[in-house]
């Protein structure tokens, strides 16, 4: 598994969402960094420079992989952050290795499951890329990824965003998506979760449709940070208060 693991500290574990890779970190990997973090920032199985298993990849998976970096990295625990995709990923560790997290932050994701219609739906757009490639899939999806007046507003993040899902590896980008229409559901995790959480979300998610607000509430110690001027991903589209809401979160934590 290909990682970018810099400064020192504790560690901070940053995962990217489908279809990017850990370059979405680029500007978090270096402030963290200089705020006394150990960042760890690796590319999912299928994405970026890690590599690629066709078919179908779970996210129990993807959790298991995340557990065998740490033990690599002699780490018995960390501060995890899921983006979009990973906030499940890291739901799943969450689930499954809560001795691992000592802190959890899900950005712009959901906890529930797939119903049969959203299974579907997951398939069927796996068929799509399969048939039409990533090319196509980056424009279809760009203007839900990062807020559509941001894609003209800030052509520079567009631009990044875009690459990064053309260039993503076909065959890890559909096993990834066929194993997330097969997820668990983590609203049980969440409620259940007695240590440090913060959920961020963009103020203009597509995707959200109130999920930010429900997992905070189902939270005992969590907290709800929205970013404005975002969509999707907005650590890239608001850096300086994306940056601001998590490094807050850090420092009570320090």
């Amino acid at each position: 598994m290909a990682y970018t693991d810099e400064g020192r500290g504790e560690s901070v574990v940053l995962l990217h969402g489908h279809a990017y890779d850990r370059s979405m970190w680029d500007g978090q990997i270096t402030t963290l960094a200089e705020q006394g973090w150990r960042v760890i920032a690796p590319d999912l199985r299928g994405f970026g420079e890690s590599r690629v298993t066709e078919g179908i990849v779970y996210t129990e998976e993807f959790a298991a992989d995340i557990v065998a970096l740490l033990d690599e990295l002699g780490l018995e625990t960390v501060i995890l952050l899921g983006f979009s995709m990973s906030g499940q990923v890291a739901m799943q560790i969450a689930a499954s290795y809560p001795e691992r997290v000592s802190a959890l932050i899900i950005n712009d994701t959901v906890p529930t499951s797939e119903d049969a219609a959203g299974r579907r739906r997951r398939h069927v757009a796996a068929d799509g890329i399969v048939r039409d490639g990533m090319e196509t899939y980056a424009q279809n999806v760009l203007s839900k990824m990062i807020a559509e007046e941001n894609v003209e507003r800030l052509p520079e993040v567009a631009e990044r965003v875009r690459e990064m899902i053309r260039t993503a590896p076909l065959e890890g980008s559909t096993a990834a998506m066929r194993g997330r229409a097969e997820r668990n559901d983590f609203t049980e995790t969440l409620r259940a979760w007695d240590k440090p959480a913060l959920v961020i979300v963009g103020d203009s998610d597509a995707f959200d449709n109130g999920a930010g607000q429900a997992m905070s509430e189902l939270l005992r110690h969590g907290e709800l940070a929205v970013v404005p001027a975002s969509g999707h991903t907005p650590n890239m589209e608001n850096p300086s208060e994306y940056d601001a809401a998590l490094g807050a979160f850090l420092a009570r934590l320090a």
